[in-house]
C-alpha cells in the first residue's frame, strides 16, 4: 500500500512538472504586450533595443507561462525577476538586458 502511494505521488508530480512548461503560441502579433514606440525611447534604451526586448519577452518568457503586463511590477521587481528567470529561459546576459529594458520601458 505504501509503495502504491509513493507511485501515485511520483506520477502526480511528473504530470505537474510536464504540464507546467507547455509550449505556448505567443507571437508578437497576437499578444497584448505593449508595443514600443519612439515615445518610449530613453537615454538608456533605443527603439530597436525595446523592440528586440519585446520579441525576446514574448518568445522566451511566454514559452513556459503567461505574460504579465509590464506595469505589473516595479523596475526593481523586474530586475529581480529577469535575473532569476534568464537562466531558465536560456537568455544570454545581453538578451536579459534587452528584456529588462523592454519590461521597464527603458528605465
Amino acid at each position: 500500500m505504501k509503495q502504491l502511494k509513493s507511485i501515485t505521488v511520483l506520477l502526480f508530480g511528473m504530470v505537474l512538472f510536464f504540464s507546467s512548461c507547455q509550449q505556448s503560441n505567443v507571437s508578437p502579433t497576437s499578444s497584448s504586450a505593449y508595443v514600443p514606440t519612439a515615445s518610449d525611447v530613453t537615454a538608456s534604451a533605443t527603439l530597436s533595443q525595446l523592440q528586440q526586448g519585446r520579441s525576446l519577452f514574448l518568445s522566451r518568457c511566454g514559452n513556459c507561462h503567461g505574460l504579465p503586463s509590464t506595469d505589473s511590477y516595479t523596475s526593481s521587481n523586474w530586475s529581480y525577476i529577469v535575473s532569476n528567470m534568464a537562466p531558465r529561459a536560456g537568455l544570454s546576459s545581453t538578451d536579459a538586458a534587452l528584456v529588462l529594458k523592454y519590461v521597464t520601458k527603458g528605465k
